[in-house]
């Protein structure tokens, strides 16, 4: 069984020791295909390295808004150049985030709008993060977004998910549906439409129950397969061919 990972940090440095391992027990798992979203304009460059380095790896380039004070103006313009000489997958990790404070919250809303308009230019789906600003967020992909794309370990309400999935936008899920207490998210799961999801690991963040105190791996995201392909009761197999329909249409891998 083949699985994609759509969300993996693995250029992070806490993997620069175990890399290799991690996606060895990656491709046991099945785990063939990972998006590699960046998060800073210092990480670009790693996360390209990281990705020419091994096969099935994919990059995307953005700024994350939960390192919003690491930003600069000139940061944009640099993603522009980036992203036309690059040529990947998707223009993120982007969006807004305001579980700690609004402190930064127009500089968050500007970065987040250039990069959507980056986005339209070069014809490419959006990585989104977003916490406690969801409403917010889709009122600015429907003004803005045009080409789709994911918001990532989505925690939002069943109306929001189908207000994304009328947008064009999939929703990530990560190991945080294997908990019991999520069980809004539980429900959005066992409901949408089979084009409206996709796995992620997320890692080395947001390990599952299993693993918790643990560097997360990609290999894991077999895991939560099973609680997702249980709660929309089908087969792990079935469910497995949908999410990288979905994630291989999306990114075009």
């Amino acid at each position: 069984m083949e699985l994609i990972d759509s969300h993996c940090h693995l250029d992070d440095d806490r993997f620069d020791d175990c890399r290799q391992q991690v996606m060895a027990e990656a491709a046991l798992a099945g785990v063939t295909r990972l998006v590699i979203p960046a998060t800073t304009a210092n990480r670009w460059e790693k996360v390209k390295q990281v990705c020419a380095d091994h096969d099935g790896l994919y990059p995307a380039y953005g700024l994350h808004p939960m390192f919003v004070e690491q930003h600069q103006v000139v940061h944009l313009r640099e993603l522009d150049e980036w992203l036309e000489r690059e040529k990947p997958i998707a223009v993120g990790e982007c969006g807004i985030d305001f579980f700690h404070s609004r402190v930064d919250e127009k500089w968050q809303r500007q970065l987040f709008l250039e990069q959507l308009q980056l986005a339209n230019t070069y014809h490419l789906p959006l990585i989104v993060h977003v916490r406690k600003a969801m409403d917010e967020v889709i009122s600015l992909l429907r003004k803005h977004a045009r080409y789709g794309g994911v918001v990532h370990s989505f925690a939002g309400s069943q109306q929001q998910a189908l207000q994304l999935h009328d947008l064009g936008f999939k929703l990530g899920i990560a190991a945080t549906v294997g908990f019991e207490r999520a069980r809004k998210l539980r429900a959005v799961v066992a409901a949408m439409p089979d084009d409206a999801l996709m796995l992620e690991s997320d890692a080395p963040d947001q390990p599952g129950t299993a693993h918790r105190g643990e560097l997360n791996q990609p290999g894991y995201i077999l895991e939560h397969l099973q609680t997702m392909a249980e709660l929309r009761q089908c087969s792990p197999a079935a469910l497995a061919v949908t999410l990288n329909r979905n994630a291989s249409q999306l990114f075009k891998i």
